[in-house]
């Protein structure tokens, strides 16, 4: 053993074992000045390795031996306090995380109520008065990481944060005022900025320190609801500290970069809401939410759509930060578009609060008060039809509120849009919300510079004396000059607008593999929905490209969701699907048929399989399925449609001529029925047989036999439908087989839907299946399913039951004189 550590080992033990024992008040002080040598608070200190080895080792076992003998009785063992206030200065001049959680253990451990606890309370409040607990968490911010560190640290962590309710609950009525939160949160908050000023002298100094502990310390503090009592102490102090001095702007960038992901939305809503405007939080933030990805949530997500408890002032300060770095700039422009997307949609119009369509709109205006005339202009297209599309269906709510906000934002939202158009003008009751909304029509500076300005907004209420405005709101046509007066347009007629379509930014897909990428990884919604509605078209027309990715395209499409208020999204996601099963039968259907299996999917998903599986299969089996497919197929963007567009004169002409033909005979007007191979033939194996193989085992989220029976029945019944596709093909015996072997084993069901499925079921088989060889290879199967179905058609409870069991027992029929032999002796 190193024998300092061995001499001082040996001096503490001798100094417990006196102050355990002794009852002597001047033996007792002499031994207490003693081992306030190793603190270094005496004339005779201990040299720096002895005093070093005390801390780390001795301390915490002297305070526990100090805190066993507090006692009125021994206190009193020297007149005037005088051994009360040598056995305090161990607590407060000591190292102080040991002192505090010495503290703490003893407070909690101490029976209530009782002179110790009192006294240690008291002692503890003391502690917190001398700026003990800055030199609690300044100890941390050198610390080396390691296990025992971050072990100490989440010690500390919860007992700092937790102290006042810790102290309540042991004190009860008997709390002291220093541990209410009111007052320990603010305290709390002044010892922060003591340890940030000595980190930034440590770093001035070249020496390397971390905040990582004061982090974690203001964000447990903000997740429990303190953000008022130690952001209100800590922002006003830090606005003065940081303007002009970049590494105290350093230093609370990382303050708040080392914030637990868990603590940030707290920690970043108090601050945005503490803060005084937009030049304070950017000094306080930097670049924090082109850094982490939860900052960025947080701030562009969670404090703009979900919640709206924000006044206006605090919106203004969080978009204005966004606004005033070009890093952040993208971030904003994304917000407003998202924000207009939001403030348009039918179905937050109808399901939201009005409070909270109130504050979109304001967040909305805001963002376009920061936006230069440039950027407004580089994508001004999207966000009026946004806008107008919001402003259409506000007017048609039945809520006046809702129409009067409409008409509000509309307003402001198009003078910014295109001030250089005749202003929109409604003609509504002013509230204090429309006077406070109209009040955001004022652009802020852009930060680009005056070129970037743009010219200034006309007046939202005002006209201009050039240009008139509808009372509906739409501005009328100027006038070209006083010739146009003179020219009658009475004698001709509208042009016919009906058939033209609306016209998309984006343009549509060419290629599968252009389709998949869009459902993927575009983030413009346009290019999205349209690559949804070419998809099927695309994977018909080009089938050899489709197969290259058709497992990429199955899996895509079943696992898309909604992103945009696309018309039909279901029905185009499922006809996509089973184009693409079509054109790769073998591989996409094994694979979604085990995907049914598989974990983590939904009861609606893997119903939409085998609605696929059943689609697909339907289509396989028709004839003439390739000559219709390719003349199904959408053409290519640029490509122009086989047979040109009959004139309307030429059709007029040809009706006439064929009136006034006279025609003595006239040929069969019905076309040949199509023919051609059951494609279904050569893959009906792959759709069949791995939806038969784990019916039976269940999965931690999908029980067929327990819970799941809805899906049970839609299994049975798309098994039955793929059974009867499969007609007279080579694979139908063994597949009329496995299906009966299912009814048998699921025969007696509780489940209506169920039974119908497997009455359906032996139905197929019995359709499917030619007569001769059913008798061969199933005669046995056949005996059985009779049985069944003669008790379902007599004792069934269900109508369709005994209805479908009448129905297959009139397909046996047929076979009566052939399964008599074999159902006698």
């Amino acid at each position: 053993m190193d024998p300092v550590a061995a001499a001082v080992r040996l001096e503490v033990q001798e100094a417990v074992h006196i102050l355990s024992s002794s009852e002597d008040g001047g033996h007792i002080v002499s031994t207490l000045q003693s081992l306030r040598r190793y603190l270094g608070e005496t004339e005779t200190q201990a040299p720096p390795g002895e005093q070093e080895e005390f801390s780390r080792t001795h301390f915490s076992t002297v305070l526990r031996c100090l805190v066993g003998k507090l006692s009125p009785d021994w206190l009193d063992l020297l007149p005037d306090g005088q051994l009360e206030e040598l056995w305090a200065s161990f607590f407060l001049e000591g190292p102080a995380d040991q002192a505090f959680l010495v503290l703490m253990e003893s407070i909690e451990g101490a029976a209530s109520p009782s002179f110790r606890l009192m006294k240690m309370a008291r002692l503890l409040a003391r502690f917190l008065s001398a700026g003990r607990m800055a030199a609690v968490m300044e100890g941390q911010c050198g610390q080396q990481a390691g296990p025992a560190s971050r072990l100490l640290q989440e010690t500390l962590l919860t007992r700092v944060v937790g102290l006042p309710d810790r102290l309540g609950n042991r004190l009860q009525r008997e709390t002291l005022a220093a541990f209410f939160p009111q007052n320990y949160f603010p305290l709390l908050g002044q010892e922060v900025l003591r340890v940030l000023q000595a980190v930034v002298d440590s770093l001035r100094g070249g020496l390397d320190c971390s905040v990582s502990f004061l982090s974690q310390v203001l964000g447990k503090a903000c997740v429990h609801g303190r953000q008022k009592e130690v952001l209100g102490v800590l922002v006003p102090r830090l606005t003065v500290l940081t303007q002009g001095n970049c590494l105290w702007q350093r230093v609370c960038w990382r303050l708040v970069e080392c914030v637990p992901d868990r603590a940030m939305e707290a920690v970043l809503k108090g601050l945005v809401e503490a803060a005084p405007g937009p030049e304070v939080l950017s000094r306080l933030l930097g670049n924090l939410v082109t850094k982490s990805k939860k900052a960025q949530f947080v701030m562009t997500r969670k404090l703009l759509f979900l919640q709206y408890s924000c006044s206006t002032p605090v919106l203004q300060s969080l978009l204005g930060y966004l606004a005033m770095d070009s890093q952040r700039r993208p971030l904003l422009m994304q917000a407003l578009k998202e924000l207009l997307e939001t403030w348009g949609s039918s179905s937050a119009i109808r399901h939201a609060p009005l409070e909270q369509q109130c504050y979109v709109s304001k967040a909305a205006l805001i963002c376009l008060a920061h936006l230069g005339e440039a950027e407004l202009r580089a994508c001004r297209d999207e966000l009026l039809a946004s806008l107008m599309d919001g402003v259409k269906n506000r007017l048609d709510s039945s809520l006046p509120p809702v129409r009067r906000l409409g008409m509000t934002v509309a307003e402001v939202a198009s003078a910014r849009l295109h001030p250089e158009g005749p202003p929109l003008k409604f003609q509504y009751e002013e509230d204090e919300l429309t006077r406070e909304i109209l009040a955001l029509a004022a652009p802020w500076p852009a930060p680009d510079g005056p070129s970037e300005a743009g010219p200034p907004v006309a007046p939202v209420g005002g006209e201009s004396p050039d240009q008139e405005t509808v009372d509906g709101g739409g501005p009328q046509a100027g006038r070209e000059g006083s010739d146009s007066e003179l020219d009658s347009d009475d004698e001709l007629v509208p042009y016919d607008m009906s058939g033209d379509g609306e016209q998309r930014n984006s343009k549509t897909p060419a290629y599968v593999r252009d389709c998949l990428e869009a459902l993927t990884a575009s983030e413009d919604w346009e290019r999205w929905e349209a690559a949804l509605q070419a998809l099927e078209g695309l994977v018909l027309k080009s089938p050899a490209a489709t197969r290259e990715v058709s497992l990429e395209l199955a899996k895509v499409l079943l696992h898309l969701e909604e992103k945009t208020a696309v018309a039909g999204f279901e029905g185009l996601r499922q006809r996509a699907l089973v184009a693409v099963t079509v054109t790769d039968p073998a591989r996409v259907a094994e694979y979604l048929a085990m995907q049914f299996y598989a974990l983590n999917y939904s009861l609606r998903q893997r119903m939409d399989i085998l609605d696929v599986l059943a689609l697909a299969a339907q289509e396989l089996s028709r004839p003439g399925r390739l000559r219709r497919a390719t003349q199904q197929g959408s053409p290519g963007p640029g490509s122009q449609p086989s047979v040109a567009a009959v004139p309307a004169w030429q059709a007029v002409v040809e009706e006439r001529v064929r009136r006034k033909t006279r025609r003595f005979c006239k040929g069969s007007a019905g076309r040949a029925a199509a023919t051609g191979p059951n494609e279904f033939n050569a893959v009906a194996g792959y759709f069949f047989f791995p939806l038969l193989q784990r019916f039976d085992r269940p999965v931690v989220t999908f029980d067929l036999l327990g819970d799941d029976q809805l899906v049970l029945g839609r299994l049975a019944h798309t098994l039955g439908a793929l059974m009867y596709l499969a007609v007279n093909t080579v694979v139908a015996v063994p597949m009329g087989k496995a299906l009966l072997e299912f009814v048998w084993a699921l025969r007696f069901h509780g489940d209506a839907y169920v039974r119908r499925g497997l009455l359906s079921a032996i139905s197929s088989v019995l359709l499917s299946v030619p007569a001769e060889r059913l008798l061969a290879d199933l005669p046995d199967e056949l005996l059985e399913a009779r049985s069944w179905l003669a008790d379902v058609a007599e004792q069934d409870a269900d109508e369709d039951c005994r209805l479908l069991a009448v129905k297959a027992l009139l397909l046996l029929e047929k076979l009566r004189d052939r399964l008599l032999p074999l159902s006698s002796p």
